[in-house]
C-alpha cells in the first residue's frame, strides 16, 4: 500500500484547471522532487497533499484511507507544511517553535529546540528576537525549525532554500536529507536542477497542471 495515493486528481479554481488527472503514488520514505516552470501547478500539489484545498474530481488516499475524511488539525500533525513564504506568527521566535508542543497538550522540550539550533546552525538567542526582526533567511529557517519540531511522516517543502545564501542553503539541504535518511518522506519543489538530481529518488515535472514525466533516478 502506497503511503499517499493520488487517483484522477484535478482541482478547478474560477474555471481554470490548474491540476489536471494527475495519478501519483508516493512510497514512504521516497524523496520526490517536483519540478516544473512558475504557474504549473506545483504548489497546488503540495496543498492538496495536505487538505488545504480539496480536489475538484479524483481521491487522494492516505494510508489507504480517504484523506478527506481526516480532521485537518490532526492531519498536519502527520503532514507538516513549510511555505515558500514563511508563515510565522508575528510574535518572538520562542513562541513559534513551541507552538507545536502546545498544539500536542506536550511540555515545551527545551533539548529538543537546543538540537534544532544546532542542526541549523543557529544561536539559541535567537529565541527571544521578534519574528519582524528577522532576515527573510532567517525566518524560512525558523519555519523549516517549527514543521520538523515533531517528525512528521511526509514534509512538504515549496522553494525552501530560495531566500537562502549558498552556505545556508547547504545546511538546510543537510538536515532535509537526514530527515529523509531518517524515514521521513519528502516533497520537494525546487527550481534548481542539482538539488533535484543530489537528493531526490524521484523527479515529478509537472506543466500547466499535468504530469510530464516521472523519473525514478535511484
Amino acid at each position: 500500500m502506497s503511503l499517499l495515493e493520488f487517483s484522477h486528481v484535478s482541482f478547478t479554481r474560477e474555471n481554470r484547471t490548474i491540476v489536471n488527472d494527475l495519478s501519483l503514488s508516493i512510497e514512504a520514505g521516497d524523496f520526490l522532487s517536483i519540478v516544473g516552470p512558475s504557474g504549473s501547478g506545483k504548489s497546488t500539489v503540495l496543498r492538496l497533499c495536505c487538505h488545504l484545498i480539496s480536489p475538484t474530481e479524483g481521491t487522494i488516499h492516505f494510508h489507504g484511507q480517504d484523506l478527506m475524511r481526516f480532521n485537518p488539525m490532526e492531519l498536519r500533525k502527520q503532514i507538516s507544511y513549510c511555505f515558500q513564504m514563511p508563515y510565522l506568527f508575528g510574535d518572538t521566535v520562542r513562541n513559534n517553535l513551541e507552538y507545536p508542543f502546545l498544539l500536542r497538550n506536550k511540555p515545551v522540550d527545551p533539548d529538543r529546540l537546543e538540537e534544532l539550533f544546532a542542526a541549523f546552525q543557529m544561536s539559541t538567542s535567537n529565541l527571544e528576537k521578534e519574528i519582524q526582526h528577522l532576515s527573510g533567511g532567517e525566518k524560512q529557517r525558523i519555519a523549516l525549525m517549527r514543521s520538523i519540531v515533531f517528525q512528521p511522516e511526509i514534509l512538504l517543502l515549496d522553494e525552501v532554500t530560495s531566500a537562502l545564501d549558498v552556505a545556508n542553503t547547504q545546511i538546510v539541504e543537510k538536515v532535509i536529507e537526514a530527515l529523509n535518511q531518517a524515514g521521513i518522506t519528502i516533497l520537494w519543489i525546487t527550481h534548481n536542477p542539482e538539488q533535484s538530481r543530489k537528493y531526490a529518488n524521484k523527479i515529478l515535472t509537472i506543466d500547466t497542471g499535468e504530469v510530464r514525466s516521472l523519473e525514478a533516478i535511484r
